[in-house]
């Protein structure tokens, strides 16, 4: 993936990994388009990053996502690079879960912006992305797709799910000229799930700057540290990863 000269929207972008591509991405010549849910935490990202554009979405929502995507497009004709980074991770037990609808939303939203608004968006931006030069979608999972954390059912589940989302897409894609690509991060030190959970994890810096030198040397699917081992490993392995996971 060439980083220079592209216009590229990615999904919460304003902390975490998101943020950490957007600043380095933006360092390569591209144009950059972060969105989220918190206009103060976009303000603050757009403050760090010369140049850096902002739209407030709720990405659980799907007219939110229609209207983003109309922005987009209007604002920003050259829009020519989708990554679908944003996600939440909720630890809890189905055991646990009230049965009412009140309770039921939460569980409700990680599913939409895990797994629904990136193949809604991408739906809504493919006709716009097929008509640039060099298109690109880039979805972002996790090695839990490949050996899922019981504590956080549903994010586990809803990555596994992208994941083979991403590879039928590719497959679906490849006569038509867009490239499809996959970010597989380990744990890395961000405030998903919560602020202090990870900081055991990978420095986000660190990560950040493997995943964008990958892309540009043109690699499909990309990992890092546990991540990388396990995106390639064996059913044995992954067997062995998942009771090394879930036994503490």
């Amino acid at each position: 993936m060439n980083l220079q000269n592209n216009t590229i929207l990615i999904t919460g972008g304003a902390s975490g990994i998101g943020f950490a591509l957007a600043q380095r991405l933006r360092e390569a010549g591209s144009d950059v388009i972060i969105c989220g849910r918190r206009a103060d935490k976009l303000r603050e990202a757009q403050d760090k990053v010369s140049g850096l554009h902002i739209y407030e979405c709720d990405l659980a929502q799907a007219t939110d996502r229609a209207e983003l995507a109309r922005q987009v497009q209007a604002d920003f004709p050259a829009l020519n690079v989708l990554i679908n980074n944003a996600g939440i991770q909720n630890r809890f037990q189905l055991a646990d879960l009230p049965p009412s609808l009140e309770a039921w939303e939460e569980q409700r939203q990680e599913i939409a912006i895990n797994f629904e608004a990136p193949i809604h968006l991408t739906a809504l931006l493919l006709p716009h992305l097929r008509q640039q030069p060099n298109p690109v979608v880039i979805n972002v999972s996790s090695g839990l797709a490949f050996a899922p954390m019981a504590a956080a059912p549903i994010y586990s589940a809803t990555k596994a799910a992208l994941h083979s989302f991403t590879l039928s897409l590719r497959q679906q894609l490849v006569s038509v000229g867009v490239s499809v690509l996959e970010i597989v991060p380990p744990g890395v030190n961000t405030d998903l799930g919560g602020p202090g959970l990870h900081t055991w994890a990978v420095p986000v810096d660190e990560f950040a700057d493997s995943i964008v030198a990958r892309l540009a040397a043109g690699e499909q699917e990309i990992g890092y540290g546990t991540s990388e081992k396990i995106r390639q490993a064996s059913r044995a392995e992954l067997d062995a990863r998942f009771e090394q996971i879930n036994s503490h």
